[in-house]
Formats: structure tokens, C-alpha cells, sequence
């Protein structure tokens, strides 16, 4: 009597900076996860390789995309994946697709992480390292966040010059045409000029005249976060000119 398998997928994905840093190969993946859905008794539907992808959207990995629709259309029993983070590095991601697998009737299978959803047991660990794997990432986000803004508050990661302003080791200096910022001021300020015509006279559209209207940046400030802290940059306008244009600009 001859018994059908139950059919599995196998989904693969490895970033080229994975590679460079650790050597781990699509080939490796895909040999390792063959040989275990075999000893769980599954004969393998199809292979999903995606190469040099990230995993932290799973919208842009077409085949991740494919094998979802597969398992929608139950063409197959079980997914079998490497390791957590070669699938998703989103906890949220993670568990959404989880659950659409479970509607599915779709198990899912993390060789590395011991992890499978056939069992509570399983399910418990599953979510458990997933939420550690999101507490790590949060907190390295937070220290590069922290770090950026220690930069910033000491004048550095400038990565675009305001007019009137040139970058010089990513930090800002005034340019040779500093002088038109001052101009800018004036000219709006003690004239009836409209915002139209004084565009046009600098060469800028009337929303980038705006942007000059309102840019702290001249007065020797930087925006990081949403916050307002001091540069290590000369200021190109006084406060006090700031102060009127900006009463002008609300009248």
C-alpha cells in the first residue's frame, strides 16, 4: 500500500551581508532543511530561495510572497525555515504571518530554533524568542539613536547644506553665497515684496522660500528627533531677524 507524505515547503533567504560576515549560503540552508522535513516524514513541494534580501519586509521578497499564496491555496502541508530570522525580523510580521498559516492549515517549522506550531509547547517558544529577538533590536536602534544625537549635539552628521551653507567633513560652514540668507531676511522683511516675486529674484521656487524663511539652521541651530539643539555652526542671521520674519510670516 503506498502512503502520501504530507508536502512541505522550504523557504530560504540569505543577505549578501550575510554572507560576507558569516559565510552562510543559500546551499547550506537548503541541504539542512531537505534533510530534516525528510526525517519528519514530508516530501518537499518546493524550494523558495530568496538571495540578497532583507529581512525586514516581507512585501519586497517575491518569493516569500510566492510560497504565502501557495500555502493559501494549500498546496502544500508545512513550511520549513532555517532559523527565525532568516523568515521576518519583525515580531509583528512574524506573528501575523503565523496566524494567517494557522487559518491556512499550514504548520511551520524553525529548524535552528527548535520552533514548530504543532504543539503549545512549540507555540510558547516560538513567541518567546521572537520577542527577545524585537527587545534586542529595539535596543540597538536606541543606542544608534543615541549616538547620532550625541554627533549631532556636537555640530556632526550634517548630510545636507541648507543655501548659504557648504559641508565640510559633515559639518556645516558658510558658503561664499552666505551673504544671500541676510539678504533673503531683509528683503521680506523691510519691503511689500511678495513671497512670489522674491522667489523668483533668488532663483527658488516659493516653497523653498519658505523652507529659508524658517530654517533655525541659521541661526546656528540643528533639528535631530523632532528636537532643536545647539550647532557647533556659525549663525548667518540674528534671533531678533528670525523673531520679526517669523511674526511677518504668521500676519
Amino acid at each position: 500500500m503506498i502512503i502520501n507524505k504530507p508536502l512541505s515547503a522550504i523557504y530560504i533567504r540569505v543577505s549578501t551581508e550575510d554572507q560576507v560576515k558569516h559565510g552562510i549560503s543559500l546551499q547550506a540552508q537548503e541541504d539542512s532543511l531537505k534533510n530534516y522535513a525528510k526525517a519528519l516524514g514530508y516530501e518537499i513541494f518546493k524550494i523558495y530561495r530568496d538571495e540578497g534580501k532583507s529581512a525586514k519586509d516581507i512585501a519586497h521578497r517575491p518569493e516569500m510572497v510566492q510560497m504565502l499564496a501557495d500555502a493559501e491555496a494549500k498546496k502544500f502541508q508545512a513550511i520549513f525555515i532555517y532559523k527565525l530570522d532568516r523568515f521576518s525580523r519583525s515580531l509583528m510580521d512574524l506573528i501575523s504571518t503565523i496566524e494567517k498559516l494557522k487559518e491556512w492549515g499550514i504548520d511551520f517549522v524553525s529548524m535552528q530554533d527548535k520552533i514548530e506550531t504543532t504543539s503549545a509547547s512549540g507555540k510558547l517558544m516560538f513567541h518567546i524568542i521572537s520577542a527577545f529577538a524585537e527587545f534586542e533590536r529595539n535596543v540597538t536602534s536606541e543606542r544608534t539613536k543615541f549616538t547620532m544625537k550625541a554627533k549631532f549635539q556636537n555640530g556632526g552628521l550634517v548630510t545636507r547644506a541648507p543655501l548659504g551653507y557648504k559641508i565640510i567633513n559633515k559639518e556645516l560652514f558658510p558658503a561664499e553665497n552666505s551673504y544671500i540668507v541676510q539678504e533673503i531676511y531683509q528683503n521680506y522683511l523691510n519691503s511689500d515684496i511678495s513671497l512670489t516675486q522674491l522667489a523668483k529674484k533668488y532663483n527658488l521656487s516659493v516653497n523653498g522660500l519658505k523652507k529659508v524663511l524658517v530654517n533655525k539652521t541659521y541661526l546656528g541651530k540643528l533639528k535631530f528627533a523632532g528636537e532643536i539643539i545647539q550647532g557647533k555652526h556659525n549663525s548667518l542671521i540674528s534671533q531678533e531677524l528670525f523673531n520679526k520674519v517669523q511674526d511677518k510670516l504668521k500676519k
